[in-house]
């Protein structure tokens, strides 16, 4: 029917209406964000401009292998996962191309964007430290680094090292102060661990919580979905490093997928993620941080205070990567 109602357009010299254009707009999505956390702005963006917006999820490794696998004939125009590591593998794939936007260049600080505007940042998570309010912590609580002195033997809470969350924070350290202040710093992690890693950062804040240890590294949405289930939990946030080079940084983030089909409507899409329009509901989806600095917190993060965050590229985290996971492991953490 639409591909007669062209016909007839072209031969009458006729144009089509411009809603009946916009339906026949859309943009392929492989997102390693959860549905509950894309579906309402995808909707909210379809119903603005009248692009759909088709999306699979799953595992940030799983959608990196698929689009891969299908090559010129992936189906994807962009890939949206989370943390700048598991970005920075999609960069050294080849699956993504780079994008020239004044708009996203404005919008996405440079150390929260591929230097070469292979991807940016669209939310911001900060990993942060959490402590138990009935102890003696908060008296200790300086740095990242600082957990690993004496004062801290037998009460810290850990998340296991096979997370990326944990790989991006060593290779942070890395980066920061050399392979060998790093590992002398994770080798600190461990000695003073009050107990085995977990599997997570919500068991991780539980262990606290109960006593077990006396402060966890956990992203900050983990800390914010458990108080809101218990707030009767005896845990608070801490920022560290406020002396130093700041809390420790990561993105949520897209790229353009080098065979994108749909690239123009890809782009417009990934510029309006990162505007004031949308930047908003982006980050209070998943109780994380707005990536562009012009646009507030929600109220319930802004509650938890503010931070000097560190100023790294996160693309670092990426690049240092596999290094970190060897230092974790020559350290024992497991």
């Amino acid at each position: 029917m639409l591909s007669r109602l062209l016909a007839i357009t072209v031969a009458f010299g006729l144009s089509l209406p411009s809603t009946l254009l916009a339906a026949e707009k859309e943009v392929v999505v492989y997102s390693a964000r959860n549905e509950h956390l894309i579906k309402p702005i995808f909707d909210n963006y379809t119903e603005k401009t009248g692009v759909k917006i088709k999306y699979i999820t799953g595992e940030a490794g799983a959608l990196l292998e698929r689009v891969q696998a299908e090559g010129a004939n992936t189906p994807a125009d962009m890939l949206l996962t989370v943390d700048a590591g598991n970005l920075w593998q999609a960069v050294q794939t080849g699956v993504l191309q780079p994008v020239e936007s004044e708009t996203l260049n404005a919008n996405v600080p440079a150390n929260l964007r591929d230097p070469e505007n292979l991807w940016f940042g669209l939310s911001v998570r900060a990993r942060t430290i959490v402590y138990n309010t009935q102890s003696s912590a908060l008296e200790k609580l300086s740095t990242y680094e600082a957990l690993a002195e004496e004062a801290w033997k037998g009460k810290l809470v850990l998340r296991t090292s096979k997370k990326v969350y944990n790989q991006s924070l060593v290779a942070a350290l890395i980066a920061e102060h050399g392979m060998e202040k790093a590992e002398e710093i994770v080798r600190g992690w461990v000695a003073n661990l009050a107990v085995d890693p977990f599997s997570n950062d919500t068991k991780a804040i539980e262990a606290v919580a109960a006593g077990i240890g006396e402060a966890t590294v956990v992203n900050t949405y983990y800390f914010g979905k458990l108080i809101q289930e218990k707030p009767e939990l005896p845990v608070a946030i801490f920022w560290p490093n406020q002396e130093t080079g700041g809390v420790h940084q990561n993105v949520s983030g897209a790229g353009i997928i080098a065979n994108a089909k749909n690239k123009e409507e890809a782009v417009k899409l990934l510029e309006w993620l990162a505007s004031e329009e949308a930047q908003g509901q982006f980050a209070a989806l998943n109780m994380e941080y707005p990536v562009n600095p012009k646009v507030a917190s929600d109220p319930v993060v802004a509650a938890w205070g503010t931070f000097k965050g560190s100023q790294l590229n996160v693309a670092k985290y990426g690049e240092l990567q596999a290094e970190a996971i060897k230092l974790m492991d020559r350290a024992g953490y497991k």
